[in-house]
C-alpha cells in the first residue's frame, strides 16, 4: 500500500544516505582532519520516527513541527485550508500535512508510512510517520528500521496503554538508541504536571527493563502548539528542550570508526582498455566502518585474504573511506570475488554459518509456517533458505511468549530458526544493524515476506525438531 503523499524529493527508507560533498583525505597528514569535518557535516542528518496509538494526536504533531519550523509550501498550507474548511473546521487541520490516504483522512488516523523531509539552520531531518494501530505493526517496524530517534506520543487523558507499550517494544527490538516520550494534549488536564510526572515515570521504567538506552519525556499540546517548537507559556514549571530544540541537539552516532568495517560487493570493475588493462575494483557502498589501504581483509565466505591496495571514491584515489560512502576497493592479490561476497578486516571477521536465529517481523498477508522455503538476502547477497523451527512467538502488549506456535501471520514478531544452502556472514544485529538485518522472499513471485534481525533479542524456549522431507533440507 503506498501513500499518495510523497514527499517533495522522494526517498529509500532502507538505503543510507551519502554527504552531498564527501571529503576525500588524499593526503596522509590530513586524514584526520578531513575526517572529523566530514563526520561533523554528516551528523547534521537525523532520520527519526513518530509513532503513537490513534487519536493520541501523533500527525498533528508532526503538522506542527512542520509547520511552525516554517517546512510547509504556500500551497501546500493552502490547501490543507480549503480542506479543513470543507469539513467544516475554523482552523487548519494540520495532521492533513502528513495523512495523504483518502482512507486516512476519512478515518482520521494513519495507515501507511509517510517521509518528509525538512530542515532547520541547525540540522537535516528526515521524518517518518507510522501508524500506531496493532493491524500496522508491520509498518512501523519499516519506518524504524533505520531510525536513530523514535518520539512515541501518549495521549495526557489515557496515559501509558498497551498501545505505547507495544511502541516501546519495537523500539527497543530495532535497537533505535534515542526515544522521546511526548506527553500530549497537556491542555486537557490544564496543564498539570502531576499528571505528566506520572506518565513519565511509568513509561521511563517500563522502557528501560527494555533495553531502551536513553528516554526523554515532554510535555507538549500538538493542537495549541505548546513545546512543539516554541517553549511553552503556561508550562512554566517545565524547564526542558521543546520537542524541536531535542531534535536539534540529541547525539547522532554514525559509528565511522569504532565499528566493525563491512563492504558487500555490488559490482565487480574490470574496464579492460588500454589506460586500464588490469584493473580489478570491487564496488559497494561501505556498510559499517573505516577502509584504509594497507589493511588486511578476507572476504566471505571464501575465507581467502588480501590486503588493500587502492581505494577509488568518486573516481579519484584515496587513503580511506568510511561509512556510507560508495568505493571501489582494490586488492593487493587476483582472488575469486563476486557479487554477494563481503570484504571485512581480518582481525575482526563475523563467523560464518548456516544456520541463523534471529527475530523477525512477519509483513506478507500469507503466514510464514515451518518449512517454508524462501530466499534469505543479507546485504548483497541473496541464498536458498528453509525455516527450519518458529520456537517463539512474542507479544508485544505484555512481553509474553507463545512456545513453537507453528506459523507467524501479518504483523507477528517471533524468533525463527533458518538453515541457509550457503554459509552466510551475519553479524548480530546488537552489534550492527546494517549487516545484522535481512529479509526473506517469496521466491515464486519475490514478494517480501519478513524482516529479520539476527542473534539474540529475547529470551526463547528450548526449540522442537520439525521433520521436513523436501528436499530443502540443507
Amino acid at each position: 500500500m503506498t501513500s499518495t503523499t510523497e514527499p517533495t524529493e522522494p526517498i529509500e527508507p532502507t538505503e543510507p544516505t551519502e554527504p552531498a560533498e564527501p571529503i576525500e583525505p588524499a593526503e596522509p597528514a590530513e586524514a584526520a582532519e578531513a575526517f572529523s569535518v566530514w563526520q561533523l557535516s554528516e551528523t547534521t542528518l537525523l532520520r527519526f520516527a513518530t509513532a503513537g496509538s490513534v487519536d493520541d494526536g501523533k500527525s498533528t504533531l508532526v503538522g506542527r513541527l512542520l509547520h511552525d519550523s516554517k517546512s510547509v509550501l504556500t500551497d501546500q498550507l493552502e490547501a490543507v485550508e480549503r480542506a479543513s474548511a470543507g469539513r467544516g473546521q475554523d482552523a487548519p487541520d494540520l495532521a492533513l500535512l502528513t495523512d495523504g490516504l483518502r482512507a486516512e483522512r476519512e478515518q482520521g488516523i494513519t495507515i501507511d508510512v509517510a517521509y518528509r523531509y525538512f530542515a532547520t539552520p541547525r540540522r537535516r531531518f528526515i521524518l517518518a510517520d507510522t501508524p500506531g494501530h496493532v493491524q500496522y505493526t508491520r509498518n512501523m517496524v519499516t519506518g524504524a528500521s533505520t531510525a536513530e530517534l523514535t518520539v512515541i506520543l501518549v495521549d495526557a487523558r489515557n496515559g501509558v496503554v498497551e498501545q505505547t507499550r507495544r511502541h516501546a517494544a519495537i523500539a527497543a527490538l530495532l535497537r533505535v538508541p534515542h526515544v522521546v516520550l511526548a506527553v500530549n494534549k497537556m491542555d486537557l488536564v490544564d496543564y498539570q504536571e502531576p499528571v505528566f510526572a506520572a506518565i513519565a515515570e511509568e513509561f521511563t521504567a517500563y522502557a528501560l527493563e527494555l533495553g531502551v538506552p536513553e528516554v526523554t519525556a515532554i510535555p507538549i499540546s500538538a493542537l495549541a502548539g505548546d513545546n512543539v517548537v516554541e517553549p511553552s507559556a503556561v508550562m512554566d514549571w517545565y524547564g526542558g528542550p521543546t520537542v524541536l530544540e531535542h531534535l536539534e541537539t540529541v547525539p547522532v552516532s554514525h559509528d565511522l570508526a569504532h565499528c566493525h568495517a563491512r563492504l558487500p560487493v555490488q559490482y565487480v570493475i574490470r574496464p579492460r582498455t588500454a589506460e586500464h588493462p588490469d584493473y580489478r575494483g570491487y564496488a559497494g557502498q561501505i556498510a559499517a566502518g573505516t577502509f584504509r589501504i594497507g589493511d588486511e581483509v578476507t572476504v566471505l565466505p571464501s575465507g581467502r585474504t588480501s590486503t588493500v591496495s587502492g581505494i577509488d571514491l568518486l573516481g579519484e584515489p584515496v587513503d580511506a573511506a568510511w561509512t556510507p560512502q560508495s568505493v571501489t576497493l582494490l586488492l593487493a592479490d587476483d582472488i575469486d570475488i563476486s557479487r554477494g561476497d563481503l570484504i571485512v578486516p581480518s582481525k575482526d571477521a563475523p563467523a560464518t554459518s548456516q544456520d541463523v536465529e534471529a527475530t523477525v517481523c512477519h509483513v506478507a498477508d500469507a503466514p510464514l509456517t515451518v518449512g517454508h522455503r524462501v530466499l534469505l538476502k543479507h546485504g548483497t547477497r541473496t541464498v536458498k533458505a528453509i525455516v527450519k523451527d518458529i520456537p517463539a512467538r512474542l507479544t508485544l502488549d505484555d512481553l509474553s511468549l507463545h512456545p513453537h506456535p507453528g506459523q507467524l501471520v501479518a504483523n507477528d514478531i517471533g524468533r525463527v530458526k533458518i538453515r541457509t544452502a550457503e554459509p552466510l556472514p551475519a553479524d548480530s544485529y546488537a552489534d550492527s544493524r546494517r549487516t545484522g538485518s535481512f529479509i526473506l522472499i517469496d521466491p515464486s513471485d519475490g514478494t517480501t515476506l519478513t524482516a529479520g534481525m539476527a542473534g539474540e533479542s529475547f529470551a526463547t524456549p528450548e526449540p522442537v525438531k520439525h521433520e521436513t522431507d523436501d528436499g530443502w533440507d540443507f
